[in-house]
């Protein structure tokens, strides 16, 4: 393996098995879930609905690539581009978000005969050359080559920054300048701006609502086109919106968006979403040989129906709301706690240094204490210094209050260790 892979914790962790929130390790251990594989299992792990599904479809035949239909990708194509909101669908299925935003961009700058994109500021899009290309945190950034001509502009996050005191309003008229002047710099024509929602990797920042409608209407007088990175903030985790773009939904929906992690609930699927007359601009044959599989599109399938049937979104606005209340309480006169935020099952605890900056370190500790309460979070922020939540959807009170006092107790020995090393 090599030595630039990302492994959580000093001593690595190997999950064995799961159920519904919480999984157990190697040796046993029980441990509540609250990260799901970076957002990936969205209902929960073993979710009987899904994991027959599976069983079905791989008694019946595993593979044959998108040069064969297959009933559940066409059912579950349908059902997507219906909940999009953009009109006129098409759906294109992959096997990542990396892999789904490399598909949007090649759309994009297809539709645009242009390879200038504009990207948010503490950005991250995955892990394809092109993908890198357009990733605006230096942590998961390796190379500054790319294919695109990359503009960053600002309004994914408020602080640090020139911006960090302005109210909402003055944010986003601020961000809207930024965006006129970056393209008056610009020579032809811009093709997109690729923009999440909420910033997952950024450590699930977000601008204020109605910020990317404030930016919709000055790309449309260009013509340049708007795709909504859902990876992460689709399919209800915010609990007040089914996808993150309804936010500012304003300017109505994004001409292209992309999806994946939690509609597979572990399996392999993204895909993106585009009104036809941008997915059907390429002039050159594709195809996808795992996009599309029909094992993964019947979990896919399986999942989302579970996810809307059972009112998941309404799960994650209520369970969440009350979390993120009760993570404020438990923290509040912690000065190692920057900032608890977030919207539904998708929270950011931003941890700090006694001056103030920000604190990678807390966060690590914040980590292996956590672990050792029997909690699993992750970890993020433009700095490393963020305590990623995101547990799967079906969570329910009684394991937020348990998630809330695991993190309490954590953070606790955190601010002690923390102010240990001060006092020495």
């Amino acid at each position: 393996m090599p030595d630039w892979l990302t492994v959580y914790y000093r001593e690595p962790l190997e999950l064995t098995h799961g159920e519904g929130r919480h999984v157990w390790d190697a040796d046993g251990r029980r441990y509540l879930d609250f990260f799901g594989g970076v957002l990936t299992t969205m209902t929960a792990h073993a979710l009987p609905e899904v994991t027959e599904a599976v069983a079905r479809q791989a008694g019946r035949i595993l593979h044959t690539s998108t040069l064969y239909l297959s009933r559940h990708m066409v059912e579950l194509a349908e059902r997507i581009a219906s909940l999009s909101g953009i009109p006129d669908a098409r759906v294109f299925f992959t096997t990542s978000g990396t892999e789904a935003n490399d598909a949007a961009l090649l759309l994009a700058t297809s539709f645009r005969r242009s390879n200038q994109i504009l990207a948010m500021r503490n950005s991250y899009h995955g892990r394809s050359f092109s993908a890198v290309g357009v990733t605006g945190n230096s942590s998961w950034s390796p190379t500054s080559l790319s294919p695109l001509q990359t503009l960053y502009v600002h309004g994914g996050f408020r602080a640090p920054g020139p911006y960090a005191r302005l109210s909402d309003e003055q944010f986003t008229e601020a961000c809207v300048a930024d965006l006129e002047d970056m393209l008056g710099q610009t020579h032809g024509n811009v093709a997109a701006l690729i923009a999440e929602p909420v910033q997952g990797v950024g450590g699930f920042t977000a601008p204020p609502d109605g910020l990317y409608a404030a930016f919709r209407r000055v790309l449309a007088r260009h013509g340049i086109l708007w795709i909504s990175d859902e990876v992460q903030t689709g399919w209800g985790r915010t609990g007040e919106h089914f996808w993150g773009w309804q936010a500012h939904a304003a300017s109505g929906p994004p001409d292209l968006l992309t999806f994946a992690k939690g509609i597979g609930n572990g399996m392999s699927v993204g895909g993106v979403v585009a009104r036809a007359e941008v997915m059907n601009c390429l002039d050159a044959n594709s195809i996808s040989t795992f996009g599309g599989s029909p094992v993964t599109m019947a979990a896919a399938l399986a999942n989302l129906t579970y996810l809307l049937e059972h009112d998941l979104q309404g799960n994650a606005r209520r369970v969440g709301g009350l979390l993120i209340e009760r993570l404020r309480a438990v923290t509040a006169g912690l000065p190692v706690v920057r900032e608890v935020r977030g919207r539904g099952l998708m929270i950011g605890i931003e941890l700090v240094e006694h001056d103030g900056s920000p604190s990678p370190r807390a966060a690590a500790l914040a980590l292996e204490h956590a672990r050792e309460q029997g909690l699993l979070v992750g970890r993020g922020g433009r700095e490393g210094n963020t305590l990623r939540i995101a547990p799967p959807m079906t969570l329910t009170v009684a394991e937020a209050e348990e998630g809330a006092a695991a993190l309490d107790g954590a953070l606790r020995q955190v601010q002690r260790t923390i102010g240990e090393k001060e006092r020495s």
